[in-house]
């Protein structure tokens, strides 16, 4: 029987008969796992079998988080990692390392955005930055003949822009590429972007699918089938002694992952040998927080429309960046992508002197000053100077992020005593 999302959300992934009939998810606290017999090693080592082996690569606790994660997105491949940047970084190797180049533009988190420059050249990863994603044909007059993936954000981060997903998704096919998507603002409950093309996602669980600010944890989906033409793909294609048959024959990730070789290359390959293991304890946390996603993400996206139109009328602010806030150009796109909403997560730009922005984010009571979102929590942050201080001058013009930028994440807290706590904040920014 097929269920719907908010069963998928408490139910996927796991049976309590094989796990002792514990109603919650076992926190299996352990290292290694017995191998019962050499058979059943020489299968386990020969990528025979998905049974946990060792907690780097497998545990019964990430798996379920695992499943319940591709459950929620209707793919059957996942693999959790430690953190966001180890998801976007493993996802980024797994198909560009060694000369490959990934397309994007600087409408990312900070440390994505860096993250190109500072580390994922060091590797080999060359990268494009596209001046303006609202244009999807940006996109295709930058392709070039080694560009090995576009990657976007759904929605972005700090301004909630969105992206022509349906048109993106088309001219990577057509170029023989694919979209990776970061959903981690969007989260599965507002948007599956499998349903428009991409096909890998990656998360930061860190944010909205945890939802309690107590986790650090990433998470990569595949939906499986695209077609990595060894040509195209010759790192995928690579023979590897250690992924060697019962025949000591090497093969390579498309032999052993035909299907989904990015997620099995990450499983693989960067957990086994880089290590950013998720814990058994954070992907039990992971869990508990998904019980609730939708309620959180339904009334943070609600309180947040609240709060816009709010701001709205506020002098002291000059514009705001979210897509229903008036005469936002991307009403059209969230209309059309996010029916459900855009989400808690928005940004406006502060009208007045750089200590009266100080004194204004210093000056809130329930709004935490954090370098986080998606938290149950209320949160409030200047990125320019904070999670996005790595972009240039020029890629903070680009964006539109100027230093005046406050970045707002709704949390669960009542509307009203928001609006209550930003307009006092004000008022004594301006005494």
């Amino acid at each position: 029987m097929a269920y719907n999302f908010d069963t998928l959300k408490i139910r996927a992934g796991y049976n309590p008969l094989e796990h002792n009939n514990a109603v919650s998810v076992p926190i299996y606290q352990t290292v290694a796992y017995e191998m019962g017999s050499t058979a059943r090693a020489d299968a386990l080592f020969a990528f025979e079998l998905e049974d946990p082996l060792y907690t780097r690569v497998s545990n019964p606790t990430v798996q379920v988080l695992e499943k319940r994660v591709a459950a929620l997105h209707g793919v059957d491949y996942a693999v959790a990692v430690a953190s966001g940047m180890a998801a976007i970084s493993y996802t980024v190797l797994a198909l560009a390392a060694k000369g490959g180049r990934i397309l994007t533009s600087p409408r990312l988190y900070g440390g994505a955005v860096d993250g190109f420059h500072s580390i994922l050249e060091e590797l080999g990863v060359n990268y494009d930055m596209i001046a303006n994603p609202d244009d999807p044909y940006e996109f295709e007059r930058n392709i070039k003949e080694d560009t090995k993936a576009i990657y976007i954000e759904t929605i972005s981060n700090p301004l909630a822009t969105v992206l022509d997903f349906d048109a993106i998704a088309e001219i990577a096919h057509k170029h023989g590429i694919p979209l990776i998507v970061d959903n981690t603002a969007a989260t599965p409950y507002l948007f599956n972007p499998f349903e428009h093309g991409a096909d890998i996602v990656v998360y930061s669980a860190t944010k909205a699918l945890c939802g309690h600010g107590n986790v650090i944890a990433g998470i990569v989906l595949e939906k499986g089938g695209f077609n990595y033409d060894p040509a195209k793909f010759p790192i995928l294609d690579r023979k590897l002694w250690f992924l060697r048959d019962r025949n000591e024959n090497p093969r390579s990730i498309l032999d052993i992952f035909p299907t989904s070789p990015v997620t099995g290359k990450i499983r693989a390959v960067h957990l086994n040998y880089l290590g950013a293991a998720l814990s058994p304890f954070d992907a039990y946390l992971i869990l508990l927080g998904i019980e609730t996603l939708s309620e959180r993400v339904a009334k943070q996206t609600s309180s947040a429309v609240k709060i816009v139109k709010y701001l709205e009328t506020n002098k002291h602010v000059n514009w705001i960046s979210y897509p229903y806030a008036a005469g936002s150009k991307y009403k059209a796109l969230a209309d059309k992508y996010l029916p459900k909403g855009a989400g808690g997560i928005f940004s406006f730009e502060f009208n007045g002197t750089e200590e009266q922005k100080r004194k204004f984010i210093e000056s809130v009571n329930i709004f935490g000053y954090q370098a986080n979102i998606g938290d149950a929590r209320s949160l409030i942050v200047n990125p320019a100077q904070t999670t996005h201080g790595e972009l240039t001058h020029e890629q903070r013009d680009v964006t539109g992020l100027s230093i005046n930028t406050i970045r707002l994440s709704i949390g669960l807290e009542d509307p009203q005593d928001l609006i209550d706590d930003l307009d006092q904040a004000f008022e004594k920014a301006f005494t």
